[in-house]
């Protein structure tokens, strides 16, 4: 087998599913913050989406890790996701109309893409139990599907 990359953290399978559920957890909340303040139907839209797709990755997490008898550890990747995402809902409290809907929709772009590049380059690489790993293969679509839909959604409301 080969070496991975020294640059690449290892995490444990009680650590990917903290921060499975981390990621999952902080995209639902994201999406509540839109359902209250955006006006916008697109918008209102992708985040019930959200919540329903992050919602049902978080209880297939959680049964596996359940099922596995793993409970998940937080870490530096866990606690970076929760510290950020909060950092950036209260960014987007203060803004309202347009200037929240833009900015509520290039965050979902990067997020999206900063949990794919993750998923990629640590955790599914670093999963030692099978099933783990196939959960986090079979969840990347969704991410793959949410990003391209996020992308969508910035294009519509690019603030002028």
């Amino acid at each position: 087998t080969e070496m991975p990359p020294a640059a690449m953290p290892t995490v444990t399978d009680a650590q990917i599913a903290a921060i499975v559920v981390a990621a999952n957890s902080a995209d639902i909340e994201n999406a509540k913050l839109a359902q209250s303040k955006s006006q916008n139907a697109e918008v209102k839209k992708f985040a019930t989406l959200m919540m329903t797709d992050h919602g049902s990755v978080n209880d297939k997490a959680v049964a596996l890790v359940t099922k596995l008898g793993v409970t998940p550890e937080e870490n530096e990747t866990s606690r970076n996701l929760k510290s950020s995402q909060e950092a950036m809902r209260a960014t987007l409290s203060g803004k309202s109309g347009a200037e929240f809907d833009a900015a509520y929709a290039d965050n979902e772009v990067t997020y999206h893409q900063s949990v794919l590049d993750a998923l990629d380059q640590t955790l599914i690489p670093s999963a030692q139990n099978a099933e783990l790993k196939q959960l986090l293969i079979d969840t990347r679509p969704a991410f793959v599907a949410h990003m391209d839909h996020a992308k969508q959604l910035q294009a519509k409301v690019t603030a002028p």
